[in-house]
């Protein structure tokens, strides 16, 4: 059903083949669209991505503080609070989002 392509990296240009296998794989997990980078590029961008090539870094997430609604704990919360809609600590938020 599958054959093997020859795709062109994006990154580098390099071609690379994009194996009948791969194909099945990509289609069992409902992807639609082909690799657009070599397996090299791909991994190295992995890897920047993870943090893990020194150079990158990761830009902190700015918090804002509030009050739980529910137990009236002191908390931070990674958005600026309206006051429109209750705000949880992560203690009373989990439980309610499991719905």
């Amino acid at each position: 059903m599958f054959e093997e392509k020859v795709l062109t990296c994006k990154d580098c240009g390099a071609e690379f083949v994009f194996s009948a296998s791969e194909q099945e794989f990509y289609a069992e997990k409902g992807f639609t669209n082909e690799p657009g980078r070599c397996p090299s590029c791909r991994a190295a961008r992995k890897q920047q991505t993870r943090g893990n090539s020194g150079g990158y870094q990761r830009q902190e997430r700015q918090m804002y503080p509030a009050v739980c609604a529910s137990c009236g704990v002191d908390t931070m919360v990674p958005f600026q609070p309206s006051g429109d809609k209750p705000v949880y600590c992560r203690d009373c938020f989990t439980p309610r989002s499991r719905y």
